[in-house]
């Protein structure tokens, strides 16, 4: 058993091994997690957490590196959290968070984590709410959220950060997926990377259309910028920065970021809740409430809806 409040008093001080310990807590679902929690609650809510999803080979990685490279030049501590797909054998990240941004590695400002899905659907790990807040009370002052890029799914990330990327690149047929996939709803901010390609300037064209089409915005709502970018060489990164600030702006001066933080707290509660439920659940095989209730369906006693109602009111008084 680790001592939580010294990894946490550690953690504020900025120590990696730490933070790396509370989130390994956090991902390992141990039975210190709620004291993990219990002690960060009072240290979070500083953040300003960004998501950037995207389909496959669009550039995410090389965008976050280049967004974290922005905001340490402005002085400001950076967490990433780089949702990978996982591995079969082991459950870990197939890739290593220092091979895909080795350049911020030594960087002491800095703190970069790999997390696995562990096949959660929406291209998040289950743990990455805690981890973020994790990084939230260690004082980052950015947290950027990659994920995994698993097309269609992508759309999980607006519940999880205060403002949403959407990434696309020319020549990839990303537009139509992009509306297939519904995250034209859910990005706040759109980047066009890899536009020295041709085909850049038609994506944008039909981004720009796409998001015209159906708008029901009002006077002062948000309308989400397209930026073009190419993120390797650090072209119009600082646009992207500056389009993130305006989006943060905006949502302050409407409460919209209180109003999408209490949201993620209430999912967040929610998932808490059913998965302890299910787990309650999944241990009643063999347990004679589930078969008695089983008999009582196959007599026509009952049927399945008010079996599981008894069966929830058990879980819930017991």
């Amino acid at each position: 058993m680790q001592d939580v409040s010294t990894l946490v008093a550690q953690a504020r001080e900025g120590r990696p091994r730490a933070v790396a310990r509370l989130i390994s807590l956090v991902e390992g679902a141990s039975p210190q997690l709620r004291e993990v929690m219990a002690a960060l609650a009072p240290l979070t809510g500083n953040a300003y957490v960004v998501g950037l999803t995207g389909s496959p080979g669009v550039g995410k990685s090389t965008s976050t590196s280049a967004l974290v490279t922005a905001y340490r030049k402005q002085g400001k501590r950076v967490g990433v959290l780089a949702v990978d797909p996982s591995s079969p054998f082991s459950g870990g990240a197939l890739l290593g968070d220092r091979v895909r941004m080795s350049e911020h590695a030594s960087d002491p400002g800095v703190y970069i984590r790999s997390m696995a899905t562990r096949g959660h659907l929406g291209g998040l790990a289950w743990a990455a709410p805690q981890a973020i807040r994790v990084l939230d009370a260690a004082g980052c002052d950015v947290i950027l959220v990659e994920t995994v890029g698993v097309g269609q799914s992508e759309v999980e990330i607006a519940s999880q950060a205060d403002t949403s990327v959407v990434l696309l690149a020319p020549g990839m047929g990303d537009g139509i997926q992009a509306a297939k996939a519904g995250i034209l709803e859910i990005g706040d901010v759109y980047v066009v990377n890899k536009a020295d390609r041709d085909g850049a300037d038609a994506t944008a064209r039909e981004l720009n259309h796409m998001l015209g089409l159906g708008e029901s915005r009002g006077p002062g709502d948000w309308r989400p910028p397209i930026v073009k970018t190419v993120a390797a060489r650090a072209e119009g990164i600082d646009e992207v920065v500056q389009a993130l600030e305006k989006h943060r702006a905006w949502m302050e001066e409407h409460d919209v970021l209180g109003e999408r933080r209490r949201a993620r707290a209430a999912h967040e509660v929610e998932t808490i809740a059913v998965t302890a439920l299910r787990e309650r659940i999944g241990d009643l095989h063999g347990d004679r409430r589930l078969s008695t209730l089983a008999e009582r369906i196959v007599t026509g006693e009952l049927d399945p809806y008010r079996a599981a109602d008894e069966l929830v009111a058990g879980l819930t008084q017991g």
